[in-house]
């Protein structure tokens, strides 16, 4: 079997109101992962802003751009430069009226792959996503890059093994994950332990139900009543946890997978070969009632 390593570089970061500052400050630090060897890099959900879903403000539609567009433009002429994959969460503006939380992917010579737009839109107090975003309507989505196929989710995907799932079966190699994700200021450490635990639980199982390896990248900072919780992660294909992040710093980490484990895994723990896809129609009810 041919050899088949690569390194993927996670980009943990704090935001300000101003995106050009931030676009600057990923720009950075994706040169800081290419220089330690990373060949695709990802960022963290909306990385070009604040978190501005903690309101519902007309305002903020302001921040839209299309895609693609400007910033996938800034990040193309970076990755031709770098020879690494760009792993871009934006803020798109469609149409008049029609906006969407999306993912870019840039290949390593700058080509513009195409899109993810984020199918699980949640409505929580200081998440108010619905009210800015259209769910996706392009279907899940993986992306043949020189490196690896890989496949985007968006945070609240995250939480959905049926999109993992999915995408897998699609062919993804790596599952990454762009995320936005906090405590609010008024809860105590049991519960943000907990909740944090649930997060990262969850997306692990999806590598050990798919045999691939998951990479989560996780905004961090304190924003209006938030604290994002950073704690960005990768896995191997079996969900072991390689690398965590801190909760509370900026942080540019490069991690080498070796994407061959998948078939090793994949035929020890034939989860794959074991599905019973004629039993599976009740998942697209609501509930059973």
């Amino acid at each position: 079997m041919k050899d088949k390593k690569v390194w993927v570089g996670l980009v943990q970061m704090t935001c300000v109101a101003d995106k050009e500052a931030n676009l600057a400050k990923a720009t950075a630090k994706i040169r800081e992962a290419a220089a330690g060897g990373a060949q695709i890099v990802c960022l963290q959900e909306l990385f070009t802003s604040l978190y501005f879903c903690d309101v519902e403000d007309y305002d903020n539609f302001q921040l839209a751009e299309s895609i693609p567009g400007p910033a996938t433009e800034a990040l193309a002429k970076v990755a031709a430069e770098l020879n690494v994959v760009i792993i871009a969460s934006l803020f798109e503006k469609r149409t008049s009226g029609i906006y969407h939380n999306t993912t870019a992917v840039i290949d390593a010579d700058g080509q513009y792959l195409g899109k993810y737009r984020k199918m699980h839109i949640p409505d929580d107090p200081a998440y108010y996503e619905k009210f800015y975003f259209t769910p996706g309507d392009l279907g899940y989505k993986v992306f043949d890059t020189q490196y690896a196929r890989v496949g985007v989710l968006i945070c609240w995907d995250q939480w959905y093994p049926e999109a993992a799932r999915i995408t897998s079966l699609m062919g993804a190699e790596i599952l990454f994950y762009p995320t936005a994700i906090g405590w609010a200021f008024s809860q105590d450490e049991e519960t943000n332990d907990e909740q944090y635990q649930a997060w990262q639980t969850i997306q692990r199982s999806h590598s050990v139900a798919n045999g691939v390896p998951v990479v989560s990248v996780n905004r961090v900072g304190r924003e209006a009543e938030m604290e994002f919780w950073g704690g960005s992660f990768v896995t191997n294909a079996f969900g072991r946890v390689l690398y965590q992040a801190s909760h509370d710093r900026e942080e540019v980490h490069v991690q080498e997978l070796d994407l061959n484990k998948s078939d090793a895994y994949r035929v020890h723990w034939p989860f794959l070969r074991d599905r019973r896809i004629d039993s599976y129609q009740p998942i697209t009810q609501r509930f059973i009632d």
